[in-house]
């Protein structure tokens, strides 16, 4: 057997061999030095803003500046929102585009020009980008570098609370896949949302806070604190809502209350199950379209003390996806006065469903069509959150 190191084992071994030591403002300096192993140049990570509108340069040595490009028209954003590669030929070359993939949630873009593109260029930059992805998500656990790069404007320090409690916006699996987007991104304050997926159980839940600001922040962090606690002591729904009711209740007192939806999902059969503390009805998208309510008997909000729930059920279908939203959604105003709501909302949906896009595209694709519906305006936070069983 040839042990001897490869090209493709050095370009890769560049990488792997000075990652765990790799201060993160030195990321730049060495995708740059890999692409050019590669023959490449001019490389790039893009980095999607916190409103989801356009994907932003990482600053660093070796990499390319630019200006930041708008995802909805733009070859990376085609990358970015598909998460498939995108060539563009220019007058040099071929610009190649890579996702940037963290278990499904879409990273980023890795962009890189060479002068043509073969099929071992694509392997090499797939797991080259890869690799990448895998340093941000690492790297940025201690470094305030990548959430500035993402930064168009200055955050509260509510939204600050709400985005560091956040897992990621996406998770795409074989059989399950969640997506959820928060607006205003630099100003919300009591809707958050969480998820996890142990075994075959995937577990989530949405919550909005009463009241706006700093103190609606501090709620949510309780809730959804006491809902990962409980989560994780492997309880049923019942138990997951009692224990964050007296949670909140110990902490605020009677006057305060968090909406919540707490549901859990068998990936194998499709199964949900859910408890609905006081929260809007989830929507049903069934063969792209929205085909019912999840309406269930509902408890109080978590925090006011309410009797044991009840539990509502469903068999999904392969494909079926689950909308929860919160009501800043559908009660805000438009110019005239009008209250959004529901109708409005289920149209939106079923326009976009019919594009046979994944969760990550629709979910975002859904909360900027709602904010230009209503005017552009964000009185009160507005979440989504789309659940699909893949079967």
């Amino acid at each position: 057997m040839d042990r001897s190191e490869s090209f493709g084992e050095a370009l890769l071994g560049a990488i792997l061999d000075r990652a765990h030591e790799l201060p993160p403002h030195l990321l730049g300096p060495l995708v740059a030095d890999v692409v050019e192993r590669l023959g490449g140049r001019r490389p790039q990570v893009l980095l999607q803003d916190y409103d989801q509108l356009t994907l932003v340069p990482l600053p660093g040595e070796g990499l390319a500046e630019g200006e930041p490009e708008v995802i909805d028209d733009s070859g990376a954003g085609r990358c970015f929102l598909d998460a498939v590669p995108v060539e563009l030929p220019e007058d040099d070359g071929v610009r190649v585009h890579l996702p940037l993939l963290d278990g499904g949630d879409q990273v980023g873009v890795m962009a890189v020009t060479l002068d043509s593109v073969d099929d071992d260029d694509r392997r090499l930059l797939h797991r080259i980008s890869g690799l990448v992805a895998d340093l941000l998500v690492t790297k940025h656990g201690y470094s305030d570098l990548f959430f500035r790069a993402r930064r168009g404007e200055p955050m509260s320090v509510a939204a600050e609370i709400q985005w560091s409690l956040l897992p990621p916006l996406a998770m795409i699996m074989p059989r399950v896949a969640v997506a959820g987007i928060l607006e205003p991104a630099y100003d919300v304050g009591g809707d958050s949302f969480d998820y996890a997926l142990n075994g075959d159980v995937l577990h989530v839940v949405m919550i909005d806070a009463m009241g706006h600001g700093l103190d609606a922040a501090t709620m949510a962090a309780v809730a959804i604190g006491s809902y990962r606690h409980a989560r994780r002591a492997d309880i049923g729904l019942s138990e997951i809502y009692d224990f964050m009711d007296r949670a909140v209740a110990e902490q605020f007192g009677p006057e305060h209350f968090v909406t919540a939806q707490v549901m859990q999902l068998d990936a194998t059969t499709g199964r949900v199950q859910w408890v609905n503390a006081g929260h809007p009805p989830p929507i049903l998208v069934r063969d792209h379209r929205v085909a019912d309510r999840l309406d269930a008997p509902t408890t109080l909000p978590v925090g006011l003390g309410g009797p044991e729930p009840r539990i509502g059920e469903l068999a999904l279908e392969p494909g079926d996806r689950v909308l929860c939203f919160t009501d800043g959604l559908i009660e805000e105003r438009k110019s005239d006065g009008e209250e959004f709501g529901e109708d409005q909302l289920i149209d939106c949906v079923n326009q976009l469903e019919r594009t046979g896009r994944g969760v990550r595209a629709v979910t975002r694709a859904l909360s900027h069509t709602l904010k230009r519906a209503r005017g552009g305006h964000t009185t009160d936070d507005a979440t989504l959150l789309m659940v699909e069983w893949r079967g």
